[in-house]
């Protein structure tokens, strides 16, 4: 089994133009397609769902992706993030930390949307890379 998610439609993860490397927007679905930050049932049944977890493992798809074109998180330059619920910034600024910081880290840009393609998805994330063919 691969260590990379399957696009869920009809477009690549990443796409180089010159120096530049654009990553599709990406969640914290896994290769298996279950979900990051969706696997905890509490005592009633209900599925809790975690921005850190989710947030931790779309970075990491993101830097899987670049991978395949050489580049690293080092070479992200710009973020757009997409969350479904802006009362999940806290959690979702707290792990975006644990990778980038203010004096380094790219621009970025956060908006809420209405949903996202699968109901348990709290962020998506796309980015732009800047990295010398």
């Amino acid at each position: 089994m691969s260590d990379k998610v399957t696009p869920r439609g009809a477009y690549p993860h990443t796409k180089r133009v010159g120096d530049f490397i654009y990553v599709s927007g990406t969640s914290s679905r896994r290769p298996d397609n279950t979900i990051a930050g969706a696997d905890t049932i509490d005592d009633m049944g209900t599925k809790q769902l975690n921005i850190e977890v989710q947030t931790r493992e779309v970075l990491k798809n993101i830097e899987k992706n670049l991978a395949s074109e050489g580049a690293s998180l080092k070479d992200v330059v710009d973020i757009t993030t997409f969350l479904v619920n802006m009362n999940d910034f806290s959690g979702y600024n707290k792990a975006y930390a644990e990778f980038f910081d203010a004096e380094t880290g790219p621009t970025r840009t956060t908006v809420a949307v209405h949903q996202l393609p699968h109901p348990d998805l709290l962020v998506e994330i796309k980015v732009v890379a800047y990295k010398k063919v």
